[in-house]
């Protein structure tokens, strides 16, 4: 049986001080900060005339505060399950800014929010939360009428791979990186949590179902093992698409 919602909240609310710092928060991910620096890059010259920021399991406010650095005047949304996080988030983003961020707690699922509102959505490890097809389709469908035409989603995350064989070796080579992090003991915690927790789809999966639910382009930052950076633009009226 997966985690609960509630059981994967009460987990974050825990750790708030290992994730607000990478070098403890993001051992666990390969390549962790350079995905964090591609996808924020990639949004800055996607929509360098961005105004507002919406930031999809913002944990401490990593993703966010690293956005801001690129695009400093954002208006910032922060979305987390966890009441702790997102309260480290916001006090982040307020020292660094001066300015307060907009904080929704709650499911991305069901946090009711504004439409054709957005330039730029980022989500850095959160969607691998999601469970079936219905969850994955409704909620890209959601994030994509967020967006304000083009406005652009990238993502960070936990991907599967679409062939068994090919799953065999990344996971094996993943379990070697993280026996080399932590010992074997680490190894067993990651993947342990990562059985109960997470239902990763692949990075063909999400591209193709970004493009049925309407985002014009898209593209692959980054790839290396079951970690990988991706994201598509929505189209403006004059290009087509929905």
């Amino acid at each position: 049986m997966k985690s609960t919602v509630e059981e994967i909240r009460r987990r974050f609310d825990g750790e708030v001080e290992r994730f607000a710092n990478l070098e403890t928060g993001q051992v666990a991910t390969v390549d962790a900060r350079l995905s964090l620096e591609l996808i924020t890059e990639a949004a800055a010259r996607l929509a360098p005339d961005a105004r507002r920021l919406l930031d999809v399991g913002c944990g401490a406010g990593n993703y966010t505060l690293m956005m801001l650095q690129k695009l400093p005047a954002l208006s910032c949304a922060l979305l987390d399950l966890s009441g702790p996080m997102l309260e480290r988030a916001a006090a982040r983003v307020l020292q660094q800014t001066n300015r307060a961020a907009e904080v929704f707690q709650g499911d991305v699922r069901e946090v009711a929010l504004r439409e054709n509102h957005f330039d730029i959505i980022l989500a850095g490890a959160v969607l691998h939360h999601l469970r079936d097809d219905a969850d994955w389709e409704g909620v890209f469908g959601k994030l994509y009428r967020l967006l304000r035409p083009g406005g652009c989603l990238l993502i960070a995350d936990l991907v599967a791979q679409d062939e068994a064989a090919l799953t065999e070796l990344v996971w094996q080579r993943y379990a070697g990186y993280l026996e080399g992090r932590g010992g074997a003991e680490y190894c067993r915690k990651v993947l342990d949590y990562i059985a109960r927790e997470d239902s990763p789809r692949s990075v063909t999966y999400q591209l193709e179902l970004m493009s049925r639910v309407g985002f014009g382009r898209v593209e692959i930052l980054h790839k290396n093992m079951c970690f990988a950076a991706f994201g598509g633009v929505k189209a403006r009226p004059a290009e087509g698409g929905r």
